[in-house]
């Protein structure tokens, strides 16, 4: 309890001060360095600034801090095995996620008159196996590490790597990572393969084509001059 000597002193000191002086807090800079922020919220006090850390999940930091958009799927049509329509054929992304998304050891993806593009996913410890083509070969790596042997040369390959194995040339391609698939695709001139070939592992494709299941077109095989000659494509 006040006594009425303490009560008129304290009304005479409030009358005397102006309102921006009542009860007014100290006023402090309190400097955070910006390393503290992540992971913290400010909450203010009446004596400045302070962090506030917040638990945070991983998940929820993924969303405020990751930039990085998921590629959509994309879903693998059946080939033709007709000859090919004299229309665009469209492949989206196919140096970067596109070719990652066939988990298939071997995936044709189109064939035409005088070429074929193929998927190709070697596992972890996997090769594709020591071979000789009658027709030459483009590869274009777009994902993990591998070596490439071509003609008695080794050439460590990488994302964004081509190799080039001209027809007649013993090569193989090998895949050296410890935990990523050696992703790429492959351009045939001409085709190699049957126009649906989907082979889930190495050892599929060798056996079928000891047992002859994975022949190219017939009409994949034919010359320019025979094609043109027969009406099939006219240039202008």
């Amino acid at each position: 309890m006040f006594s009425p000597a303490a009560a008129a002193t304290s009304a005479t000191i409030r009358a005397t001060l102006a309102p921006s002086q009542l009860l007014t807090p100290p006023r402090r800079l309190f400097l955070i360095p910006s390393s503290l922020l992540l992971g913290y919220s400010i909450t203010t006090t009446t004596r400045g600034y302070q962090p506030r850390k917040e638990i945070q999940s991983y998940q929820q930091k993924k969303r405020l801090f990751s930039t990085t958009k998921m590629a959509p799927s994309y879903s693998f049509p059946t080939p033709s095995t007709d000859r090919p329509a004299q229309a665009m054929q469209y492949f989206p992304s196919m140096t970067t996620t596109l070719p990652s998304q066939s988990k298939t050891f071997r995936r044709v993806l189109w064939t035409g008159l005088y070429s074929q593009i193929v998927l190709m996913n070697v596992p972890v410890g996997g090769d594709i196996g020591e071979e000789i083509h009658t027709v030459d070969q483009i590869l274009t790596f777009t994902s993990g590490t591998g070596l490439a042997q071509v003609g008695g040369r080794e050439q460590p390959v990488k994302a964004g790597d081509m190799v080039v194995v001209p027809a007649g040339t013993k090569h193989q391609f090998l895949n050296t990572s410890k935990d990523e698939s050696l992703v790429l695709y492959t351009v045939y001139s001409p085709a190699e393969h049957a126009a649906t070939t989907v082979h889930s592992s190495k050892e599929e494709g060798l056996k079928a084509e000891e047992e002859g299941r994975d022949e190219p077109p017939e009409w994949s095989q034919r010359d320019k001059k025979t094609n043109e000659a027969e009406g099939w494509v006219k240039g202008e």
